[in-house]
């Protein structure tokens, strides 16, 4: 049965995955490198991250096969993820990542900052670059989802202009049962 859409949108075939400034926080956007798992590991041993990620890791080599999977993304046209790393120092702050859902240019961004870097506004910084990128890339909506639990969440995602859309009802698992998720969103439309 032939497609009446195209499915021709491919926004993770360039070259080589670009690195972005983010001005804003004294940060850029780069790929992940295997010097960045010791600092992995240590921010999944984060009570919060552990909380909202579900997941921890056991030794460096754990951490860097996920680094890996994460840069696999690009080559493998499903994602762009991103260590958020100081500017000065390339001290990991954070990871941001584009994720593509279907082939008509609808995505999702995902998100975390490291303990030290919380408060300093780095999160909606990345994620609004990350997100800028993705719209410059083709993308038409960008989805991005957190526990209705997750009130710093929820103000990264509103300060990186995606609005609330409603509640997707007991939809993510959590060590602690299944949590009620709220669903935000921003098109390229929104300003990019």
């Amino acid at each position: 049965m032939p497609a009446l859409l195209p499915l021709t949108f491919a926004p993770f075939a360039a070259a080589g995955q670009p690195e972005l400034e983010v001005p804003a926080v004294g940060a850029r956007l780069r790929p992940w490198r295997p010097d960045d798992a010791p600092a992995v590991r240590a921010v999944y041993a984060d009570e919060a991250i552990r909380r909202w990620h579900v997941r921890t890791f056991e030794s460096d080599d754990e951490a860097w096969a996920t680094l890996q999977a994460w840069r696999d993304g690009w080559s493998g046209g499903g994602e762009s993820s991103w260590a958020v790393a100081d500017a000065a120092s390339d001290a990991v702050l954070g990871r941001v990542a584009a994720k593509l859902f279907d082939p008509h240019g609808v995505g999702a961004i995902a998100y975390w900052t490291s303990p030290g870097a919380r408060g300093r506004g780095v999160a909606p910084a990345a994620v609004d670059v990350a997100s800028s990128w993705a719209f410059d890339a083709g993308f038409h909506r960008l989805e991005l989802v957190h526990s209705t639990d997750n009130g710093p969440s929820c103000r990264v995602a509103e300060k990186a202009g995606f609005a609330a859309e409603g509640v997707l009802r007991e939809s993510v698992r959590h060590l602690d049962g299944w949590h009620d998720m709220h669903l935000h969103a921003r098109f390229a439309a929104d300003g990019g």
